[in-house]
């Protein structure tokens, strides 16, 4: 044993000095590298495949052997085996000098703009809620959800979705927020008498939509913002009213279970007083309430995060428990240097994997390849994405999940909203003039036709006319360029959102299995009651991708809410078979068509209504049946 740990202390020895020499090698020897028209010498190849084995192994360290095996792949694909393969797959190949040259030195590859986004966004915002936990602020969140929860039906469940929701938007990871809450939560609702499975599987839901709710929505925002080129402030701006709703959808959930279950408060929670719990832990909003107020004011991430940090240690001192000293501050940014570690080694190594992506064109291929299996449905290509992240999600952690499924599918679905858009102005006759004059290339002869609207499938026939290079004009010449913006944050929503399912969804579902290890439940089952229990992650993203949830003007995002609420209200007692009290089948059918009526796209608004009084309706006589029952 001795010696396995002193050969162990080697091993990572060599390793550290690896790593450092092959930072120091960059920064002395890079421009020799140049001046000599990119040839490599015998360091430049040591020193290039050094550092590309060092970043699998660190990945094989942290996240297992899939990831390092898919980066193989990809690397193999280019000098090896792309020449093997026939149709639109066939790649002719790279030297292995070329390969490591862009893996390594260039700017698309370990360091590339995925890398840049580690050690730029993420580790501020990893470091600023390492330092709101030290302060004490967890304890805070759930003393707040129990305080806010309590007195509600099932209190002790909606204080696992309130608390790890407001933890999830300081910590942004999943498992990490089942971890922390879920050992508070899941005894406490076991308690008050939900089922045992039901509790895990609240929490598990609940801790997944960490990575959704803002500010920190993991690096998923951080990412989004550099693959779509929009600002990280409008990123979180427009997540922010699709985190309500996947919240509400697990909270209803909760409701259903606890008046089927007779779900009683606890006495604990009863005892636990909201203006006790500010007076002792107000200051612990100020960091945040400093951290949007830069944000909102045009400061950088990276330096409203780093200001925030300082806010924290600040605010720690108007607590008499939680006073950050220096031995506290250096804890502090030692645990967010160990919570960043996977994430900054899964993103070097996953930029390898999109540097592939790009060089080679896999993803407009793969793009195209969705588009025709789907044929050309924007329902069926969600279906085939969501698919494809389930798959991608059991070996992948969610952030790299996202990564891959977005390079390869982000324009296909881009493109299918998009056009849908461009295809109801047209039927509409509402095309701007400028618009309009592009389809004078096509057929000059339709132009008084789209003044006055047309059929769809006329409209369907002349827009397949145009050609490719001219459609992205088209695009923006009707949609304008803010439309076109919140068009591909959309499309990046919806695979962020869909990424999220490996989480939740058997046979790889991280958050479930830690929920179930702290439930003591079978965690195979666990995961199917937690997959149940997350179906928002699927209802929301069609909302996204046939609504303008995703940047609506004010009103709209008003109507889209209201009636999305009491939607997916009536969705989820047709799923469950209750609401207030047991549905039969025709009112279960009732709620179903209740919530279709409030959730279908571009209903009018008098059908919208009806739904929410059949809701209504349902809705009262279950309350009056449940009462007799008292």
């Amino acid at each position: 044993k001795w010696r396995d740990n002193k050969l162990a202390l080697f091993v990572d020895g060599a390793v550290v000095l690896a790593l450092v020499g092959m930072v120091l090698y960059i920064i002395f020897f890079e421009d020799a590298l140049y001046a000599r028209g990119v040839t490599f010498n015998v360091a430049d190849w040591i020193v290039a495949s050094v550092g590309v084995l060092l970043s699998l192994e660190l990945i094989r360290r942290t996240s297992g052997w899939f990831i390092p095996f898919l980066i193989v792949v990809a690397l193999t694909y280019v000098v090896l085996w792309g020449e093997w393969l026939g149709g639109m797959f066939n790649f002719p190949g790279l030297t292995v000098e070329t390969l490591l040259y862009r893996s390594f030195f260039s700017t698309d590859g370990m360091f590339g703009s995925i890398s840049r986004i580690s050690w730029s966004f993420v580790f501020m915002f990893i470091l600023f809620g390492a330092f709101l936990v030290k302060s004490g602020a967890g304890d805070f969140i759930i003393n707040l959800s129990r305080s806010l929860a309590s007195k509600m039906i099932g209190g002790p469940g909606f204080v696992a979705v309130l608390g790890s929701g407001l933890m999830g938007s300081v910590s942004g990871s999943s498992v990490a927020n089942t971890v922390s809450t879920g050992v508070i939560t899941i005894p406490l609702m076991r308690k008050a008498g939900f089922p045992a499975r039901f509790a895990a599987g609240v929490e598990a839901a609940a801790s997944t939509g960490g990575q959704l709710m803002p500010p920190v929505m993991g690096a998923g925002a951080f990412i989004m913002a550099s693959y779509t080129q929009v600002s990280y402030v409008t990123i979180i701006g427009v997540a922010a009213i699709p985190a309500l709703l996947y919240f509400l959808s697990v909270g209803f959930f909760v409701r259903v279970e606890a008046k089927r279950s007779r779900v009683i408060a606890t006495e604990s929670d009863n005892d636990i007083n909201i203006s006790e719990v500010l007076k002792e832990g107000w200051h612990h909003i100020v960091p945040l309430g400093v951290l949007v107020t830069l944000l909102i004011q045009g400061f950088t991430p990276t330096y409203a995060a780093g200001i925030s940090i300082l806010a924290v240690i600040g605010a720690s001192f108007l607590s008499k428990k939680h006073r950050m000293g220096p031995a506290d501050v250096l804890d502090a940014m030692s645990q967010g240097a160990k919570n960043m570690s996977t994430t900054a080694v899964l993103l070097v190594g996953i930029g390898l994997v999109v540097n592939v992506i790009s060089t080679t064109g896999v993803g407009n291929t793969f793009s195209l390849l969705i588009t025709d299996w789907a044929g050309g449905s924007l329902f069926f290509t969600i279906i085939l994405v969501a698919v494809a992240s389930l798959i991608l999600g059991m070996g992948l952690p969610v952030t790299a999940a996202y990564i891959v499924l977005a390079t390869l599918s982000a324009p296909a679905l881009f493109n299918l909203i998009a056009e849908s858009q461009l295809l109801d102005m047209m039927a509409s006759g509402n095309l701007p003039e400028t618009a309009s004059a592009i389809f004078m290339l096509v057929d000059p002869s339709v132009l008084p036709a789209l003044a006055q609207g047309m059929p769809m499938e006329q409209a369907e026939a002349l827009l397949a006319q145009v050609p490719n290079d001219f459609k992205n004009m088209l695009m923006d010449q009707a949609l304008g360029a803010q439309t076109v913006a919140m068009i591909l944050v959309t499309a990046h929503m919806i695979i962020f959102w869909l990424s999220q399912d490996s989480n939740v969804t058997p046979p790889v579902c991280l958050t479930a299995f830690a929920a179930a290890a702290i439930a003591k439940t079978p965690p195979m089952l666990t995961g199917m009651t937690a997959w149940k229990l997350a179906k928002g992650l699927y209802i929301i993203p069609l909302l996204m991708a046939y609504t303008p949830l995703i940047g609506g003007d004010t009103d709209t995002l008003m109507r889209l809410t209201f009636f999305g609420v009491f939607g997916v209200y009536a969705t989820v007692a047709a799923m469950e078979g209750y609401m207030e009290d047991t549905l039969s089948l025709v009112p279960r059918l009732a709620a179903l068509a209740a919530g279709g009526l409030m959730l279908w796209p571009n209903l009018d608004i008098w059908w919208q209504l009806a739904g929410l009084g059949l809701f209504i309706g349902l809705f009262m006589m279950g309350r009056k049946s449940y009462q007799k029952t008292l």
